[in-house]
Order: structure tokens, then sequence, then C-alpha cells
């Protein structure tokens, strides 16, 4: 098995980052390159999820306090339209008298 390092596909750039060329579609060598690019790409998705969990903590306080914010809103608006309801038990009140 060839290593990464002794590839055609594979360079490394003068700040010491690695790059790798190869396409699992079209120009793999051997059949553990395949699982090395699997690997990487597993990588580099964990990276991407850690880095949405890490700003979703970030975001959180922020998100309560909206929430509690809307919902003191939608408290007052209900307190302020509920005279226009009638209550329900008023309802049954008005019925009792007709009969």
């Amino acid at each position: 098995m060839i290593q990464c390092k002794d590839c055609e596909f594979y360079e490394t750039a003068p700040d010491g980052r690695r790059t790798f060329k190869c396409d699992p579609f079209s120009n793999i060598k051997e059949p553990e390159c395949l699982a090395k690019w699997q690997l990487l790409r597993l990588d580099a998705l964990l990276a991407a999820h850690r880095g949405l969990l890490s700003w979703y903590e970030r975001m959180a306080p922020m998100q309560d306090k909206i929430f509690k914010y809307v919902q003191h809103e939608l408290d007052d608006i209900n307190e302020a339209e509920r005279w226009k309801v009638p209550d329900e038990d008023d309802d049954d009140q008005d019925k009792d008298d007709y009969v």
C-alpha cells in the first residue's frame, strides 16, 4: 500500500496544510485510498457539525429571551382581546334564562 505522502495526488502547502487531489470516482489508486478518503470526509462532516453545535450554544440564551418576549407579547394580545369574546360561563347562564 502506498502512503498518501508518496502519491502523486498529494500536496503539502508551505503552511503545512495537506491537500488531497484524489477523486474517488476517477483516480483512486488503491482500495485503501477510498477508505482514507471516506475518513477525511467524515472528519470534515464532524468538524462542521461541531461548529454548528457551538453556534447553537452561543445562540441559545438569545433564543430563550426571544421566546419569552414573544410569549409575553402573545399573552398581552390575548388579554387585550379578551373583552371581544364572551366567556363560556356567560353563555350557559344566558341559555338558562331563555328556558
